[in-house]
């Protein structure tokens, strides 16, 4: 397995989002507004990230 540096763009978006959605989905069950807006803030991170990285 390839060190974090090594790693690609692509797999930084996927584990953003995966993140994301982890996030999103364990507020709205905790009924925690903090914890949904984290996860709004990394799926802004990861969208943002997709939409500059080009390959």
């Amino acid at each position: 397995m390839k060190p974090p540096r090594e790693w690609g763009m692509r797999s930084r978006i996927v584990g953003l989002t995966s993140g994301s959605v982890v996030l999103i989905v364990g507020g709205a069950l905790a009924d925690s507004m903090w914890l949904i807006g984290v996860g709004a803030w990394t799926l802004i991170a990861a969208g943002l990230l997709e939409m500059i990285y080009r390959p």
